[in-house]
């Protein structure tokens, strides 16, 4: 079920959430992903882009937590995970909108957990580092037959693994990149 919704937006959040709830009844797992704008270099990214950046990627990410958070409180479980990027934990030159907002958004799922882990909502933040192997990302770009892609499936996996834990061994944060990936480069 789709429902198109501008997570910057607190009111179209409510609504979108209020649709979930209808249709498929008390939310038990929030998975954020959503991210604005990369921006550019300093002098290139404009204010607007910059603050649709943080609007989408952490006031978003907030929002949407807000809201998920109430039905995992009522039932007494949960699982929130938010989707980062290398930006997260280390800067990337040309996207100071992106990064800045990455790495507020892993403090946000840092701060969530300290709050929320006792009350048996697990909280984790999921750094992906590598191009995911999509139709439009092989149309797009030219890629040679060892380019080191994530498979979406892959990801899938690690998210639902990460839902799946057991809460005595539960995991703040994972990194998730192709086998043949450079670190850092």
């Amino acid at each position: 079920m789709a429902i198109p919704t501008d997570v910057s937006n607190p009111n179209q959040v409510a609504a979108a959430f209020a649709k979930v709830r209808q249709q498929l009844g008390p939310v038990e797992i929030l998975v954020m992903n959503a991210s604005g704008s990369i921006g550019e270099g300093l002098m290139e990214t404009t204010p607007e882009q910059f603050e649709r950046s943080w609007r989408v990627g952490v006031c978003g990410a907030f929002l949407c937590a807000r809201e998920g958070v109430i039905d995992m409180l009522e039932r007494g479980t949960g699982a929130m995970i938010f989707t980062g990027a290398t930006s997260s934990v280390r800067g990337r030159g040309g996207a100071v909108a992106f990064s800045s907002a990455k790495f507020a958004l892993r403090g946000l799922a840092q701060s969530l957990a300290v709050e929320m882990w006792p009350k048996n909502i697990h909280v984790a933040h999921v750094i992906i580092d590598g191009v995911i192997d999509t139709p439009e990302v092989r149309k797009k770009y030219k890629l040679g037959a060892n380019e080191p892609l994530l498979k979406p499936e892959a990801i899938a996996d690690a998210y639902w693994d990460l839902i799946r834990q057991d809460r005595s061994a539960w995991s703040l944060e994972i990194d998730l990149r192709p086998y043949k990936e450079a670190f850092f480069e």
